[in-house]
């Protein structure tokens, strides 16, 4: 069930808040839902949704320690 819910906000933070939900292709309610909800979430271990997101995308990866410091030592030569 959804209710309706007033919030007094600085002007300034309404209209990024709707530019946001805008470039996002979403509503400011929605945006609201969301980082509630986010907080809510006992396991998130106070993990962004955009780092959320990115949770295992190089599991599969060959990206390893010693890859990485030659990358940095290629790159710093």
């Amino acid at each position: 069930m959804q209710s309706k819910l007033t919030l007094r906000i600085d002007e300034h933070l309404i209209r990024r808040a709707k530019e946001q939900a805008h470039a996002r292709g979403t509503s400011v309610s929605a945006l609201v839902a969301g980082y509630l909800s986010a907080l809510g979430e006992p396991d998130s271990n106070d993990i962004t949704p955009r780092v959320q997101r990115l949770l295992g995308v190089l599991s599969d990866s060959a990206a390893s320690k010693d890859l990485y410091h030659e990358h940095l030592m290629r790159k710093h030569e």
